[in-house]
């Protein structure tokens, strides 16, 4: 579905990401591991277009998309779910979701079903303020966000940080549900690697801006992990 080649990626100056390759398969988890400040963040944004200078090849369900704006990339069906989560604090759960629904390609502007069946509880509370809610439920609020815009791929930064352990294992059924019960496809960054594990098919292990190694998730090896991220 997605396939960077020889992708460069900069911020100002900062020459960020070099020489990244990579193909993501429709319909699997794709989790994007490495130590902190090796680009995995970077990539997210360079695939949504939200980094200063971009060279190489990226291509969305075949059609090259280096050379489109955010907006565009957004409307052909890209979701991101950014660290830190960013929903608007004052803005009530109603509207942080219908927020998303911006990016759609269609005219709807509505909270779509699925909301209603992965979270319950802001379906419940949707007239209250997102700065209110707990850790887990902004994350929560953050991917019905980007639901709201109905994506064929969800890129998620890190969803788990900042987040109680019992907490976890929600976002863990979650991301495992919308990929194996709907069909999405997903690009996941996460340190956590027992979690990465658990939800992805692929992986691809960063350093230093590149990609050093990827391959299929049972390749993921406590060898690789202890070479390529302990500190």
């Amino acid at each position: 579905m997605l396939r960077l080649a020889h992708v460069d990626s900069f911020y100002g100056r900062s020459h960020v990401l070099h020489d990244v390759s990579l193909d993501v398969p429709a319909r699997e988890v794709t989790v994007i591991v490495g130590r902190n400040g090796t680009g995995k963040t970077t990539l997210l944004k360079s695939l949504m277009g939200l980094t200063d200078k971009l060279t190489g090849q990226i291509a969305f369900e075949g059609r090259e998309i280096a050379d489109q704006p955010t907006f565009r990339r957004a409307r052909a069906g890209m979701a991101y779910v950014p660290q830190g989560r960013e929903i608007i604090a004052d803005f009530t759960i109603r509207e942080n979701i219908l927020l998303g629904g911006f990016a759609s390609p269609g005219s709807s502007r509505a909270i779509p079903p699925l909301v209603g069946v992965l979270f319950p509880y802001l379906m419940e509370n949707l007239d209250r303020p997102g700065g209110v809610l707990s850790g887990g439920q902004q994350q929560q609020l953050a991917i019905a966000r980007a639901l709201a815009a109905n994506p064929k791929v969800m890129l998620l930064d890190e969803p788990n940080e900042g987040i109680q352990p019992s907490i976890v294992e929600e976002i863990e059924k979650v991301i495992t549900r919308l990929n194996r019960e709907f069909g999405l496809t997903i690009v996941l960054v996460e340190q956590n690697i027992s979690f990465a594990r658990a939800v992805a098919h692929r992986f691809a292990m960063m350093e230093k801006g590149r990609i050093a190694v990827s391959g299929p998730i049972d390749a993921l090896s406590d060898d690789l992990v202890h070479r390529h991220m302990a500190i």
